[in-house]
């Protein structure tokens, strides 16, 4: 399907609806340099289990922009999180009366961590997979060195330098110099797949600390309901947040006053636990519990 956004922006959407009996929905938000499309096991194992999967290909991804990889005009962060706030309206009204459930992968789990500020009036619950709460000082830095990429090299320009200290600084931390995942089959198709491994545009790096920078002010945090329930899971050895930057965010969304937020780490996992043969079983089976505990609040 595609959608037309709130601004006419025409976004791919895929829809995983071969399920009898419904028993709920789950709407996907992919990670940077990638696609929606390499979540399709997943979706049809949680079919499986009687739900419906939809995801869009965000701004700059996939078969939204397969021209412009990691470039697209304006504010690329904030005009995902409307794309997606458009998406669950048109889904939520599609399948009234189910439970409706965000579920935000690496860069998707940051999208989903605004999404809950500004519209989580939308949803039963939220999974925050592959995140963390970043640190002031290192968004603050990267918003700088994006805004500088913007003025001297263009905004299309691929962001060369960030995404060398940014996964250069990830690889860095194994021995095997891959952060990605535990399993070389899936790091080997992820980099043959067309759709992924690019460069990101400096725009979307603006975009992106942009909008990192106001996720955890008083005035953005003011947005959060506190009822609905959250589940915050990673692998425990995960680059990007793991124990500490995940522990850090579920701190947190406890001092906020959420009332349910529940945290799983994957011991021995990396970044992409659901891709990871000896820890996607335990992933898949701790959200499918997640998902069938959520219960339409509205």
């Amino acid at each position: 399907m595609v959608f037309t956004s709130f601004d006419g922006k025409q976004i791919y959407v895929y829809e995983w609806a071969d399920v009898a009996a419904p028993r709920g929905v789950v709407q996907i938000a992919h990670g940077m340099e990638e696609h929606a499309g390499r979540y399709e096991r997943f979706a049809r194992e949680l079919n499986a289990r009687g739900f419906v999967v939809v995801a869009d290909d965000h701004r700059g991804h996939g078969d939204t922009d397969p021209e412009t990889l990691g470039y697209a005009a304006g504010d690329m962060f904030a005009d995902t999180v409307e794309d997606m706030a458009g998406i669950a309206q048109h889904y939520r009204k599609k399948f009234a009366g189910l439970p409706y459930v965000l579920f935000g992968f690496s860069y998707g789990s940051f999208l989903t961590q605004a999404f809950i500020e500004r519209h989580a009036g939308f949803l039963d619950g939220a999974v925050i997979a592959g995140s963390s709460k970043q640190k002031g000082g290192a968004v603050r830095m990267g918003g700088t060195v994006a805004a500088l990429g913007c003025a001297f090299k263009g905004e299309s320009a691929p962001a060369k330098l960030i995404d060398r200290l940014v996964f250069g600084g990830y690889d860095k931390k194994f021995s095997d110099g891959e952060f990605l995942s535990t399993d070389k089959e899936n790091n080997e198709r992820y980099y043959a797949d067309p759709y992924c491994g690019f460069k990101c545009s400096y725009n979307f790096y603006r975009s992106f600390f942009k909008g990192l920078k106001g996720l955890y002010t008083k005035e953005n945090a003011a947005g959060l309901d506190r009822a609905l329930p959250l589940l915050l899971i990673a692998g425990a050895e995960d680059a990007v947040g793991g124990r500490e930057g995940v522990g850090r965010l579920y701190d947190f969304y406890k001092k906020q006053g959420i009332k349910r937020v529940e945290l799983t780490l994957i011991e021995g996992s990396r970044h992409e636990f659901l891709n990871e043969k000896e820890h996607r079983e335990e992933g898949i089976a701790r959200i499918a519990e997640f998902l069938e505990s959520c219960k339409v609040r509205r």
